[in-house]
């Protein structure tokens, strides 16, 4: 069996901050294949960007990653463990090279004082041997297959002169110019409309066939995963509660905050049907619950048994996982 592309264990990150030590990850672990789509879901402040932003060391500097925190990185035969990478140029393979990211904010990713071509071509220059001709060719191609109309006029445009929409699109032919080993795309589709959210979705799932390319999909639309990921995560309160295959997943969820996200979502062939939310908010990072996170919000709890105790892991079939005391408390009445 090949080595995983991307290998994440035990991930745990904390910040500094003037009231100490505040948890943003807890002990994630998952790995992602060459081709595979692995999604990531949950509310905001579940902890899915900055998960995203540790594959490439990209948090702010007050960042602490525990000892036992592990994020290895296979290319070409070589693995690479990027939490030991400590000069900012030991990261040059990992970012823009062997991992891009699509972010959340376009603005956050364009300087408004250089045209957007300038932006792509420098990319391409820096992290591939391509010339500025070929460069400014793929480029101008990119625009073209995101779905920007005439691109080599927009290539010597300022982002200030794209509409929000084209933006975005910008920013995905941008990362996915450099044909990353993986992509990481954090909500890359939140600010298209339907046909171009589609056409986006269609042109990552050809990279990936393309070049075996693998992607972090970051979203909280559970409709966009059904029909891009081959595996999910569940994230809430900066831990995985349950992933495995996404037709298994959301056929049977184990963990109550995936059914509860699932309840949420509104039925085609039940309009008139009142929408089901997760009760409550999702806690502040400084106000952290003990024994399982999601307790404070969950229908199903064991009374003081989940404030107390960190459910552990439970295998439910090959590779489909959740972490809920009921179902350890199941195993352990067939046993």
């Amino acid at each position: 069996m090949s080595a995983p592309l991307l290998s994440v264990s035990d991930l745990t990150l904390r910040f500094r901050t003037d009231e100490g030590l505040v948890t943003a990850v807890e002990d994630v672990s998952f790995e992602i294949a060459p081709g595979e789509v692995l999604g990531l879901v949950g509310e905001s402040g579940s902890g899915k960007s900055v998960t995203a932003k540790s594959l490439m060391r990209l948090n702010a500097r007050n960042a602490v990653y525990a000892p036992e925190s592990r994020i290895m990185l296979n290319v070409d035969g070589r693995e690479i463990d990027v939490l030991a990478l400590r000069r900012e140029r030991d990261m040059k393979p990992v970012r823009g090279g062997a991992i891009s990211m699509i972010f959340q904010e376009p603005m956050a990713s364009f300087a408004p004082a250089l045209t957007v071509g300038h932006q792509m071509v420098e990319q391409l220059l820096l992290h591939t041997d391509l010339s500025r001709k070929a460069a400014k060719e793929l480029s101008i191609e990119m625009l073209a297959r995101v779905g920007i109309s005439e691109p080599a006029r927009r290539f010597d445009q300022y982002t200030f002169e794209f509409s929000g929409g084209m933006r975005q699109r910008a920013m995905i032919a941008m990362a996915l110019s450099t044909k990353p080993r993986l992509l990481i795309a954090d909500e890359p589709t939140t600010a298209l409309d339907v046909t171009i959210q589609a056409q986006v979705i269609d042109l990552m799932k050809d990279l990936v066939s393309e070049f075996g390319m693998g992607i972090l999909f970051i979203t909280h639309d559970l409709g966009v995963i059904a029909q891009t990921a081959d595996r999910v995560a569940v994230m809430y309160l900066g831990r995985i509660v349950e992933q495995g295959p996404v037709r298994q997943v959301l056929r049977a969820p184990q963990h109550p905050y995936t059914r509860g996200l699932l309840a949420a979502l509104p039925r085609l062939d039940a309009l008139d049907v009142p929408l089901s939310p997760v009760p409550g908010d999702i806690p502040s990072p400084l106000e952290r619950p003990h024994g399982c996170v999601f307790h404070t919000r969950c229908r199903e709890r064991v009374g003081p048994v989940c404030e107390a105790a960190t459910p552990m892991p439970v295998e439910l079939a090959r590779g489909h996982v959740a972490s809920c005391v009921r179902l350890t408390e199941s195993r352990e009445d067939v046993a």
